[in-house]
């Protein structure tokens, strides 16, 4: 039987924060890829390691896998799935910006394209239609 959460509250964790960490061996390229042409905004960073803001409650950060005890899954088995507002202008930007981005989709009712950052890992644009 399903569990009913109650409104106001993630689950029984109570979560506040979410960061998913990517671990790559690609690791300059691929900060360079989020920091300077999807242009997400810095919050903490070390020599290996660097957190950036996608919303006030998410994140996603960047480990250098040749400094960290845990292996670059390549790009396999991830994606990053983002809901944006003007899906439109988000794609005209990336392809002005030179980032290799796919053809619009029909995903699960909803409108979508696919890119890829340096380590290989998939990201999912999306919009609510």
């Amino acid at each position: 039987m399903a569990q009913t959460i109650p409104q106001g509250r993630n689950h029984a964790m109570n979560i506040h924060r979410t960061n998913t960490i990517l671990y790559c061996n690609r690791w300059d390229a691929t900060v360079k890829f989020y920091r300077d042409m999807i242009r997400l905004p810095v919050l903490f960073q070390k020599a290996w390691f660097v957190e950036f803001q996608l919303t006030d409650n998410s994140c996603l950060s960047v480990a250098d896998a040749a400094r960290t005890s845990i292996a670059s899954a390549g790009g396999n088995g991830m994606t990053l799935s983002w809901l944006v507002e003007d899906i439109d202008a988000v794609h005209d930007r990336m392809l002005a910006d030179g980032i290799d981005v796919g053809p619009f989709m029909v995903t699960w009712g909803a409108r979508t394209f696919y890119l890829f950052d340096p380590e290989g890992h998939r990201i999912e644009v999306w919009a609510r239609p």
